[in-house]
């Protein structure tokens, strides 16, 4: 089967073009790049409204293909949401808060003694805003290397070829362009009669800021930032609950692993309230009283916190760009339609990214970015959602690519399973940390791999062996047969591609 799985190998990638068309749908300590208010005489090949990770990629991509481009950002800093008050935040103090859990709960049985290990919570946002800092500043030192014009503002579409722009320092602006790209990213979805004040009730934004770690913390929503951020605390000390309206946690998720990493939070003393509802708060200086319902209906119970995550999803942030006025489509969800190019139907506007259709997740606006300015600039782009991974970045981490089990079986296909659990990993056994599964789920006819699922140390990062097979429809005997390094992590993926097709050796 290897040799004919390397023959099928051979063949895609003689036959396969760099691009298809789509079949579903430095941390450098750069000074400030300068801003520029392009006059109305002057216009761009490319003009982007937004700064984010789909934006400030798409506006790079679009100078190095030789286009005129100007990018606006109304934050006043590069990199939205992800960089300034996502991504990157939430993964330094989901850093810290494990190095402190560590030093605090398993340095002794490595041998490390310590005195006494305590929290300096205002060094460990500083660190966090230093990344940030460094980061931000560093796009922006790539745009100017790239020329790619920076304007500081508040764009808005008032027709297919001109954003007007009123710019941080108080002026007004019109930039012109023969391409628009709408990358204005997402918003936090608010719930009704919750009020957030980013103090006591707070969205993921004001969760990475908190001025003390609160005694008690409910989450609202048992999605990654909820879990993400919940994970933070908890190390810190908060007794954490997590409140969630439907079944389970983190839906998307394959159903099995999301048993095995349920059970995991719950020994980090994580609490669950699932198919459960909030029908009222009432805040005071006490603390927080959340009047909780069943999901279904039933008797209410009070309880009592003292800070609260709103964790309920986000929403494309489209509100104020005049897309109305020019007719740019939408549909109920408040996401932009757009063909295979990104292209809306205003022929001279189109959008990446969070506000239109697909996961909500930079990675994935950043290839949109690519593959828009790409059709801009008349060659071919491509991105396939359907390979896009996913990560909860908690520990152990949890990432997947491809289908999970119950969509493969909703599909009706004949497959197979591999597992292999980290306990029989040499690696993970010796650094004593060693809590997680490798499942790979495979056709059964031609152990073309459908999808992998990872929970453990570092998941996101094994993930990308596993993407790479799936996107070029790699067979399991593929991985199995592969040399991996000893002692690594990565020898449990390849256990679990021989437990697909054959057998495992440490198992």
């Amino acid at each position: 089967m290897a040799m004919a799985s390397l023959a099928r190998r051979k063949a895609y990638l003689l036959t396969r073009t760099r691009y298809a068309p789509s079949s579903s749908g430095s941390g450098l300590n750069y000074s400030s790049a300068r801003c520029f208010a392009t006059s109305g005489s002057d216009e761009n090949d490319v003009v982007v409204i937004g700064g984010g990770p789909g934006g400030y990629v798409a506006a790079i991509k679009a100078a190095q293909l030789g286009l005129k481009t100007t990018c606006i950002e109304k934050r006043g800093t590069l990199g939205g949401t992800c960089l300034n008050v996502g991504c990157i935040p939430s993964k330094a103090l989901l850093h810290s808060s494990h190095m402190y859990h560590e030093a605090k709960h398993s340095f002794a049985s490595h041998g490390v003694k310590v005195g006494l290990v305590e929290v300096d919570l205002p060094s460990m946002l500083g660190q966090k805003d230093k990344a940030v800092s460094n980061l931000t500043r560093g796009i922006e030192g790539l745009f100017k290397k790239n020329k790619v014009t920076y304007v500081k503002g508040y764009g808005k579409l008032i027709s297919p070829s001109e954003v007007s722009v009123e710019t941080l320092d108080g002026e007004n602006t019109i930039v012109k362009g023969k391409n628009i790209i709408i990358a204005t990213g997402s918003d936090v979805r608010s719930l009704p009669g919750i009020t957030i004040d980013e103090k006591k009730i707070v969205s993921s934004t004001g969760a990475l800021s908190l001025s003390e770690v609160p005694k008690r913390l409910v989450v609202i929503g048992a999605g990654y930032i909820g879990l993400e951020m919940g994970s933070v605390w908890g190390r810190l000390g908060s007794e954490v609950t997590v409140v969630e309206f439907g079944p389970d946690i983190v839906p998307t998720m394959d159903g099995e692993v999301r048993k095995s990493f349920k059970r995991v939070l719950e020994k980090q003393k994580m609490k669950f309230k699932l198919e459960t509802k909030v029908v009222g708060v009432e805040t005071s200086d006490a603390g927080i009283k959340l009047t909780l319902e069943p999901a279904a209906g039933g008797e209410q119970t009070i309880f009592e916190t003292d800070v609260v995550l709103v964790s309920a999803g986000r929403i494309p942030f489209t509100a104020g760009l005049g897309l109305d006025k020019l007719g740019v489509e939408m549909d109920k969800a408040g996401r932009i339609l757009v063909d295979h190019k990104f292209t809306t139907n205003v022929p001279e506007v189109f959008a990446i990214g969070d506000v239109i259709p697909g996961p909500m997740l930079a990675h994935k606006a950043e290839e949109d970015g690519v593959a828009c300015v790409e059709f801009i600039a008349g060659k071919e782009g491509h991105v396939d959602y359907d390979l896009v991974p996913g990560v909860v970045y908690t520990h152990p981490e949890v990432a997947s690519v491809g289908k999970t089990e119950e969509q493969v079986k909703a599909l009706g296909v004949d497959y197979r399973v591999g597992k292999f659990p980290f306990m029989a990993n040499s690696r993970a056994k010796a650094i004593d940390d060693a809590e997680g599964i490798v499942k790979i789920i495979a056709e059964k006819e031609t152990d073309k791999i459908l999808g992998v699922h990872i929970m453990s140390p570092n998941a996101g990062e094994l993930i990308h062996e596993a993407v790479l097979a799936v996107h070029y429809g790699a067979s399991s005997e593929d991985i199995a047969r592969t040399c991996h390094a000893h002692p690594t992590m990565s020898e449990a993926l390849k256990e679990a591609a021989m437990a697909t097709y054959d057998k495992p050796i440490h198992i």
